[in-house]
């Protein structure tokens, strides 16, 4: 299949709008229009990591982590990252990353630690606001269904674990057509009066353009009214860390162990209470410290994340069990994300994880 079809897929799920404004997802390299007839997945691209797509003939690399951060104003091979890049281009092998958007989406990154953590019925531990917009049109009362069905298709009406949400006001429309106007109803030049419905829902605003694609496509009128509001609402689906239970308290060595099994950690760095139980969790893939003060915050008994700080164990030891399990040991699951996404909609494409351990820091 086209290359342009499995990163739409992807961006469907996680949509590039959704990254941090410091990072660099998409496609890194590749001709869109390219066929593509196997993929690997890894949590890092490296020059590994690319000598094992050459021997399987794969078509294309699809990573977690960019492999470029920063603009490139040379390509000479200098950097580990530009030599990655001159080879893949050579052996005609297309990069493709998805990163925070990847993180910040509900079932993305932090959903997946959390699966693989135990924690129960999870949600997400920093919601981002301003994300929501309200579209509310007025449609004639016999188009009603097909419109709402259309908007509702196109991705509005999500509120939490609630689809198809909409609210419904019967009402008389107005309007008159100039001469250069050909009406749906009423007489050009004529005042008309119309039954009409207001029909409002929301949606994140990433599918905006989706969404007001499908309402001017099934709505019956010539121009079709409509208003669009943003909400400061929180947006439930979207943000940083997840936070849930476990299904009962732990003992904390035990909670330790638990984790270091079930992340296949070397190591684990704690700090905090010694003793006791932990039932409440937070986690955040990756470097997540940043997330410690609203763990705190949202009565967490511990918080596991990467790349804590000497300062951040310091600071919040005698507020909660913080746990250092990792970066690669936190996102390395991230690959089971991208395979069950694209063998769902892609059963017969051939995809495989890369058996290169791109773990940059060993242990002894």
């Amino acid at each position: 299949m086209k290359l342009s079809v499995i990163v739409s897929a992807i961006e469907e799920f996680a949509p590039p709008a959704y990254q941090e404004q410091y990072d660099n997802t998409g496609l890194v390299s590749g001709n869109p229009d390219d066929e593509i007839r196997s993929a690997i997945l890894t949590l890092d691209i490296t020059d590994e990591v690319l000598h094992e797509a050459i021997a399987e003939k794969a078509d294309l690399i699809i990573s977690h982590h960019p492999l470029i951060f920063t603009p490139l104003k040379s390509i000479t091979g200098k950097t580990n990252a530009e030599m990655v890049l001159i080879k893949a281009i050579r052996h005609n092998i297309a990069l493709y990353c998805a990163h925070t958007n990847l993180d910040n989406v509900y079932a993305g990154v932090n959903r997946k630690l959390a699966e693989k953590l135990g924690i129960l019925n999870p949600h997400i531990l920093a919601p981002v606001s301003g994300e929501l917009r309200k579209l509310v049109t007025f449609v004639p009362l016999d188009h009603a269904d097909r419109v709402r069905t259309a908007l509702f298709n196109a991705g509005a009406g999500h509120i939490g674990n609630y689809d198809q949400c909409s609210y419904n006001l019967e009402g008389m429309g107005s309007f008159r057509g100039s001469e250069e106007t050909t009406p749906f109803v009423g007489e050009t030049g004529n005042l008309h009066f119309e039954k009409e419905v207001r029909i409002e829902t929301i949606f994140p605003k990433a599918i905006q353009s989706s969404v007001i694609a499908s309402l001017l496509a099934s709505h019956p009128y010539e121009e079709a009214a409509y208003d669009i509001y943003r909400l400061e609402n929180e947006f439930p689906m979207l943000g940083a860390g997840m936070i849930g239970d476990l299904d009962s308290p732990m003992k904390i060595p035990d909670f330790l162990g638990h984790i270091k099994k079930n992340l296949a950690c070397s190591v684990i760095r704690y700090s905090g209470i010694a003793a006791g139980n932990v039932k409440t969790i937070a986690c955040c893939g990756g470097s997540g410290s940043f997330l410690i003060p609203k763990a705190i915050a949202a009565g967490a008994d511990a918080f596991i994340t990467g790349d804590i700080k000497y300062h951040q164990f310091l600071d919040s030891a005698s507020r909660i069990l913080l746990i250092d399990a990792g970066h690669f040991e936190t996102e390395q699951y991230t690959k089971e994300i991208f395979y069950e996404l694209l063998i769902k909609k892609f059963p017969t494409f051939a995809i495989r994880f890369s058996k290169t351990i791109t773990n940059p820091i060993k242990y002894f």
